[in-house]
């Protein structure tokens, strides 16, 4: 089955604090989203990727591309007023009916080409396959001035990617209608779909914060 990868990228980088989005801040001398086209295209050249990045922000991207001779093929689209919206035209971008999608955050540049791998196998057996990760802390739950222990092996952390039967993906995200979700895993659920974990990896951070920039860069060298 034709592979595609939909890297969504529209987001304003409010908590990393910088005036350029964060999806564009350099990590070893390049930015960040081209670390994270690079991971899908090294590791399967034939996967066909679309980047879904803001209206405003496409000539900035196509600027970028000149400056650091990056030759990743891609197609570029609009992104929508939230990421549900968002992922829906990245699908849209698609010509084909049939085939397997990653949904995967362009400020996820540590993804593995292992990772990627077993997305794409699981999907194609179980229709779907989301990575997650165990929680390391105590976790509490917490209203007002109530709390109390949870426990902590009940839970994961869900990461990206996350990787689906195309026709599968878009028929859940037409029965979202106007709602919005956080996360295609939930999407796909809330359609009476079974989702499917498989393990991420606790190096596949998203960087959201200066503190996460940080530790990217000490990671990759």
């Amino acid at each position: 089955m034709q592979k595609y990868a939909v890297i969504v990228a529209g987001g304003k980088g409010s908590r990393m604090g910088a005036e350029t989005p964060k999806q564009f801040l350099l990590l070893r001398s390049r930015p960040i989203l081209m670390h994270t086209l690079e991971a899908f295209f090294s590791h399967d050249s034939q996967i066909k990727i679309i980047l879904v990045l803001p209206g405003e922000e496409l000539a900035r991207w196509k600027k970028l591309c000149r400056e650091f001779n990056f030759s990743v093929p891609h197609h570029t689209t609009p992104s929508g007023k939230n990421r549900s919206q968002s992922v829906q035209n990245g699908l849209s971008a698609i010509a084909e009916q049939e085939g397997l999608v990653a949904i995967h955050d362009g400020v996820r540049p540590m993804v593995s080409g292992s990772m990627i791998q077993e997305s794409f196998d699981t999907a194609i057996q179980k229709g779907c396959a989301i990575t997650s990760v165990a929680l390391k802390d105590s976790i509490r739950w917490s209203e007002g001035s109530n709390n109390k222990a949870l426990d902590r092996n009940q839970y994961r952390l869900i990461q990206t990617p996350q990787t689906f039967n195309l026709r599968m993906l878009r028929e859940a995200y037409k029965s979202l209608g106007a709602q919005e979700m956080t996360d295609d895993a939930s999407v796909y659920e809330y359609a009476g779909n079974s989702v499917y974990l498989i393990e991420g990896s606790y190096r596949n951070i998203k960087i959201t914060t200066p503190e996460d920039l940080t530790i990217a860069e000490a990671l990759l060298y």
